[in-house]
């Protein structure tokens, strides 16, 4: 099967450019470049009260999770990090359900060879245990109360001495501070530090809440941190004995380093500190979490996000952490070990359990979803009325894909994509669901605003959303591959930004979910490669700068990172029939008012891992003056962290770059359930455009059966032609060209192709 790609601008065709040798190299994480440095936060999304673990060349950090089901976390350099257990099952009669509610801190240990998980519920301490990180975990275990301490509260973690006697640091209300010895059942033993001369009320609280205690040990000094409150300074003091005689000691200081612009920092209150931990290298770490700073706490409701930290001693032992940059930080000099970065991960749901990286809402009993019942396919169940599984919202831009089959028979019936706040009172929903005439119908809504549009695909359809900053936009397609528009972008800057109660602790969530009926979901993706990728928001980078919506100073040897972009497959051998999609090509828009460059694009790391792509972006007629080039790429499969690197004339800027997006082969679908095959295209077809209505870009593809003439021509609502996008002899196959209709005015257009005697007019929207 032939297939072409052509990009058409109604002022100028940009010129089709070069793909250099494309180089396999066998992957050796932690050895390339891309290792070297780091942009926080490591664990994007919602990660509070963050504590940490070493054990060995392993890393964990674990926190409170609240209404969302709890997670441990891995890593091997700090960096990179997966999620790989939940100790807590949502299915445990006490967990609750209320925004704000269920698991309030969270620290993992490994002591007398086996795992313990420490987390408050409510104001009781709880523990689970484990032979294994991964789990399975035990029922939960409650501490009992020693005699004299009024409560062991919630926000806590756990200290084990060198000596193998451990200690649970308690916070129960503002003036109490304690330490609480434990015996080898995980039990208060009875021996108790009474640290509450930290913040007397008599003395006006002077530490504010000196909330989420944690320890370590270094070179015989023992080191207490403690947080002012959940966005404040982050205090610390040691002494040479672990005692509560407070003249042994030293007065508490500020942890963090003092910076001078630290109100420009994006993350400008780094605090509840995890315990440090030595590397192997000697060099100490912390995390913390902090929100995202913005301009008027715009992306506060993203969470407390986690933040790494070196922590530096001076000559006396006192320890000063680095304050978090607005880029690249020196990374541990540590192996990855292949862990991608720590976004949300795509889910083919092809396995009998799900993944630790799903959190159910609240309360959920095992009876209420399944990966069993419909092999490869997870079902839910309304409980309470609705259910879901979510995980963090967790960057800027994205794009979210499912397959739902789902027979709605009332408006108060949905299946499909949510996200939503922390309260649980702010939703944009993109969902199958019935019209007010009891017709199948897709809606995308937020708030008061709302969409709805024909459901023409059946009981089994594709809803994907786009995110752009604050602004989604909602599709629903037939195929996943002609997607068809619901309504218009709806901006969510409400739902984004601070909120009462500091959105009930929660960061934003997203996910799949049901309302009044069960459904089944085939699929779940969180960056499509066919997609738009902005470029304006990498996970890491090194160098560049960014300003309105695209990537400037751009210079020789700078590189950025797009994490979790899935592919999907070609073969139900590689990824069953889920998502069955294979590249041929990227395109990216640019612009360079100099000499340009090449853009090279590798697969999970830079040098060590798979060149798949250069591309030469050439002179433009400025740096506003944005054109399209492509170039062929070989086979790619499943998901990947997609590296970009800039080579050109050192010293000067490059280039500017606004978007990346592969483009898919053809395929011909045949039933559903069934998977797709490579043809040639039997009939002549136009389909419609993608986006629908768009601004001021779209995408057009058209197939022919034979080889022949072809025109493919734009018309205004009164028959005038505005546009000739193709004129000549076409090879048989499918073809795909882009539009620009920036010259055009907002309307109504129609588009149609002529070929082999066969005619077809198609509709499209320009909304500027």
């Amino acid at each position: 099967m032939t297939s072409t790609t052509q990009w058409i601008q109604l002022s100028m065709l940009p010129a089709v450019l070069f793909l250099v040798l494309v180089a396999w190299t066998p992957l050796a994480h932690g050895q390339s470049t891309s290792f070297d440095t780091f942009v926080n936060p490591v664990i994007p999304g919602d990660h509070p009260d963050p504590t940490l673990t070493r054990v060995g060349g392993d890393f964990y950090t674990s926190g409170s999770s609240f209404n969302p089901t709890p997670k441990i976390y891995r890593s091997t350099d700090l960096v990179h990090w997966e999620v790989i257990s939940q100790p807590v099952s949502a299915a445990w009669s006490q967990y609750g359900d209320a925004p704000g509610g269920g698991i309030w801190g969270g620290h993992m240990v490994l002591y007398n060879a086996a795992f313990w998980h420490f987390f408050g519920k409510g104001s009781s301490m709880w523990f689970v245990k484990a032979e294994q990180p991964e789990g399975p975990w035990s029922e939960p275990v409650s501490l009992r109360v020693p005699a004299g301490v009024p409560g062991l509260g919630r926000d806590n973690s756990i200290f084990i001495d060198d000596d193998g006697r451990w200690y649970l640091l308690v916070k129960n209300g503002q003036e109490n501070n304690f330490i609480v010895e434990l015996d080898e059942t995980g039990q208060p033993n009875g021996e108790v530090l009474d640290l509450r001369w930290i913040n007397p009320a008599s003395e006006g609280l002077p530490y504010g809440w000196a909330e989420g205690p944690v320890m370590w040990k270094r070179d015989g000094t023992y080191y207490y941190s403690f947080a002012q409150h959940l966005a404040g300074n982050q205090y610390v003091m040691w002494s040479d004995t672990l005692t509560d005689d407070e003249t042994a000691w030293t007065v508490p200081q500020n942890l963090f380093e003092s910076v001078s612009d630290r109100n420009s920092r994006i993350f400008r209150d780094p605090n509840h500190n995890a315990p440090a931990v030595t590397a192997p290298d000697g060099t100490s770490w912390t995390i913390s979490q902090a929100y995202y700073g913005g301009i008027g706490g715009e992306w506060m409701a993203q969470g407390r996000q986690g933040i790494l930290s070196e922590i530096r001693y001076d000559e006396s032992g006192a320890p000063v952490a680095l304050f978090p940059s607005n880029g690249p930080m020196d990374a541990p000099d540590l192996p990855s070990s292949g862990i991608p970065w720590a976004v949300p991960k795509s889910d083919m749901f092809n396995t009998a359990t799900i993944s630790p990286e799903w959190s159910f809402l609240g309360f959920t009993p095992t009876s209420s979803w399944s990966l069993t019942e419909r092999e490869g396919w997870l079902r839910l169940r309304p409980y309470a009325g609705q259910n879901t599984v979510v995980k963090n919202d967790a960057e800027h831009s994205y794009s979210l894909i499912t397959r739902v089959d789902f027979t709605p028979e009332s408006q108060t019936d949905e299946a499909g994509l949510w996200v939503f706040n922390g309260l649980e009172t702010l939703r944009a929903k993109l969902y199958s669901t019935v019209s007010e005439q009891g017709e199948p119908a897709v809606t995308f809504s937020f708030e008061s605003t709302a969409y709805s549009v024909e459901n023409t695909a059946g009981a089994v359809v594709w809803l994907k959303i786009e995110r752009l900053n604050h602004v989604l936009t909602g599709f629903y397609s037939e195929d996943g591959t002609e997607w068809i528009q619901v309504g218009q972008p709806i901006n969510v800057l409400s739902m984004d930004r601070s909120q009462p109660d500091f959105n009930a602790f929660t960061g934003n969530q997203q996910g799949p979910y049901v309302r009044g009926k069960g459904a089944d979901f085939d699929l779940y993706i969180y960056r499509d490669a066919y997609s738009a990728i902005p470029a304006q928001h990498p996970a890491n980078y090194n160098g560049i700068t960014w300003g309105g919506n695209e990537l400037r100073s751009i210079l020789a040897g700078d590189w950025v990172m797009y994490a979790g972009v899935e592919f999907g497959a070609e073969s139900e051998s590689q990824m069953g029939l889920d998502y069955q999609r294979m590249p041929e090509s990227l395109e990216v828009v640019a612009a360079s008012a100099a000499s340009g460059g090449v853009i090279e694009v590798w697969l999970d790391s830079l040098d060590t891992g798979q060149n798949i792509a250069g591309l030469n972006v050439a002179p433009t007629a400025g740096w506003t003056d944005y054109a399209t080039f492509t170039v062929p790429i070989d086979s790619i499969s499943g998901r990947h962290d997609v590296y970009v690197r800039f080579a050109g004339e050192e010293g000067a800027e490059l280039l500017r770059l606004r978007t990346l997006r592969f483009v898919a082969r053809r395929r011909v679908n045949t039933s559903v359930g069934e998977g797709v095959g490579e043809g040639l295209p039997a009939t002549y077809t136009l389909h419609q455009n993608h986006p629908n209505p768009f601004n001021p870009a779209t995408t057009i593809t058209y197939e022919i059966p034979e080889t022949g003439r072809v025109s493919l021509s734009i018309y205004d609502v009164v028959g005038r032609r505005v546009a000739t996008l193709v004129d000549a002899v076409m090879p048989t196959g499918s073809h795909t060209l882009r539009f620009d209709g920036s010259g055009l005015a907002t309307g109504l257009y129609f588009y149609r192709l002529r070929a082999g005697g066969h005619s077809e007019t198609r509709r499209m929207i320009l909304a500027k």
